[in-house]
């Protein structure tokens, strides 16, 4: 059963040096506040993963967190490119990063093989891409009934996976609803798992297309209201679009970005936390 903690003894409980983190949201409940406390907690070298790394995947690589990052897309949405980020694989700034680079099918795919406890999976999928010849964890397969080549690529199951929903019971249970992406299939692949919520509630009311995951598949549970600002948490709160686009400047030049950053992050402290 999930157990309802604080922010910061959630990350110091469940986050380690060295880790695999997962931090999944799709445009939609991105867990910024999460991302923020575990540079707070002065982590490194963790291997970050996730679809569509952005904003807060920028924040992680400039505070010197990661040293490795295995993704399919990464950029600052309707904006351009992660300037922290480049400066990282360009200029080893402030540490170097190495990168694993895939395609959005072959993550969601990894994500599920590693929630169905399947060493990898089968798919359709890098034909015609250099992927496969820069990426060295893409490999091909004989398919044992037809004879058809297909890709294969290894099941993704993070140390530590972290989400954020708009809601849980006080008995774990976490609901999200809107755009989901892969967050049930990173969360069902993590050896740990951290749902941080809007809010906390006594009952559970079910909405169309929502997703429930249940406690027993939570490690823990932390009330974050607005913890996936900037990115939207549907029926709370919208988009942040000044922010995505005042971050291109932030970004861009290291002592700005880390003035940012001291002032923004390590010295504040979330009040949940």
């Amino acid at each position: 059963m999930a157990r309802i903690l604080g922010l910061g003894e959630a990350i110091a409980e469940l986050v380690s040096d060295g880790d695999t983190v997962a931090l999944e949201g799709f445009t939609h409940l991105i867990p910024v506040a999460a991302g923020q406390e575990i540079i707070r907690q002065g982590r490194r070298g963790l291997t970050l993963v996730r679809m569509t790394p952005d904003i807060v995947y920028d924040q992680l690589i400039g505070a010197g967190c990661a040293r490795r990052l295995i993704f399919s897309w990464g950029g600052n949405p309707g904006v351009g490119s992660l300037h922290r980020f480049r400066d990282a694989v360009e200029n080893s700034w402030p540490a170097p990063l190495e990168i694993e680079e895939h395609s959005h099918a072959g993550m969601a795919n990894r994500y599920v093989a590693g929630a169905s406890g399947l060493p990898f999976a089968v798919l359709r999928g890098y034909v015609g891409t250099d992927l496969v010849r820069v990426t060295e964890t893409i490999k091909s397969v004989t398919c044992p009934f037809t004879g058809e080549v297909l890709t294969a690529v290894p099941a993704i199951n993070p140390d530590v996976t972290v989400i954020h929903a708009q809601r849980a019971d006080r008995g774990g249970n976490v609901q999200l609803w809107g755009i989901v992406g892969a967050q049930r299939e990173a969360l069902l692949a993590g050896r740990r798992s951290l749902a941080t919520v809007e809010e906390i509630v006594d009952t559970l009311e079910r909405r169309p297309g929502d997703v429930v995951i249940p406690s027993w598949a939570v490690t823990a549970v932390v009330e974050v209201p607005h913890g996936a600002h900037p990115s939207y948490a549907q029926d709370y709160y919208d988009r942040d679009n000044d922010y995505y686009t005042t971050w291109d400047a932030i970004s861009r030049d290291r002592d700005r970005f880390t003035a940012w950053l001291r002032e923004n992050v390590l010295q504040t402290v979330r009040s949940r936390s």
